[in-house]
């Protein structure tokens, strides 16, 4: 993928979704299996039921959305300008998370998750986290009237690591 300073000034949807595509065809199962393990560290300390739950949910997430990616068909709309702004701004994030990665299963979580959140974000104009996605508690990402809800996005925003001030979706009012 392009760092920040590569970014040209302008760039459809289209443009970018090659660029994408050609990022996900790289990635192997072997890649998928490696960011499960890194997840399964990451989430060491959750109840055991609460976290094969979550492991399961964000494994089939990843396995789906690069997908999605490699599958995806150009549509009209993806003529449309991306915000090139917000993607550096976006790309200089995630590039500091995968600099930071301290081993193979992190920097292959990094890896996917930096072409399944820049194409949620910037293609399909959806959250980081699919409609659906379980949260600890059993909260869920939400969508109503074309607006998505997220219900840990306020709790998140300072959280360093998170996505979440990238993301389209906004702070579930009936979760406070």
């Amino acid at each position: 993928m392009f760092e920040k300073t590569s970014i040209p000034e302008k760039l459809t949807k289209r443009d970018l979704l090659k660029i994408l595509k050609k990022e996900a065809s790289k990635i192997s199962i072997k890649d998928i299996m490696d960011a499960t393990i890194y997840l399964r560290e990451e989430t060491k300390y959750m109840p055991v039921k609460e976290r094969e739950e979550f492991i399961k949910r964000f494994t089939k997430a990843f396995f789906n959305r690069m997908r999605d990616v490699k599958n995806e068909k150009d549509r009209k709309e993806y003529n449309r300008l991306v915000n090139t702004k917000k993607l550096g701004e976006f790309i200089e994030f995630l590039d500091e998370q995968l600099k930071n990665a301290k081993n193979k299963p992190e920097k292959c979580f990094q890896e996917i998750a930096r072409i399944i959140s820049v194409y949620a974000t910037f293609i399909r104009e959806e959250p980081i986290h699919p409609v659906g996605t379980r949260f600890p508690g059993g909260l869920m990402v939400k969508k109503r009237k074309n607006v998505y809800y997220c219900p840990v996005k306020e709790k998140q925003m300072d959280t360093p690591g998170a996505l979440c001030r990238f993301c389209v979706s906004v702070q579930d009012p009936d979760v406070i």
